[in-house]
């Protein structure tokens, strides 16, 4: 496991919650966290959170993008400049 130093029990997450919060906020790097032994959960900081949401996001565009080229959905850049040039002098 890739964070062995940030694995926690769930008992220990009830006795210490705002310690715990504090060392996410802190520290920035996941929390797993362990039921009889086993990882059940991985908590994280908000702003490692919205981070991971926007790459993820990003990442999504480029597939879509990926796959209509793939697929032949694509325009030649001439074509799209003029298109946007002509709706630009008729504005």
């Amino acid at each position: 496991m890739r964070y062995t130093t940030q694995i926690k029990s769930i008992s220990y997450l009830k006795a210490n919650a705002a310690e715990v919060l504090d060392q996410l906020t802190e520290k920035r790097e996941p929390l797993v966290i362990t039921q009889n032994g086993e990882a059940k959960a991985v908590m994280q900081d908000v702003a490692s959170y919205d981070e991971t949401q926007e790459t993820l996001a990003l990442l999504k565009i480029l597939a879509l993008g990926n796959r209509e080229i793939e697929e032949g959905k694509v325009k030649p850049i001439a074509e799209v400049v003029k298109r946007l040039r002509s709706k630009k002098t008729r504005a």
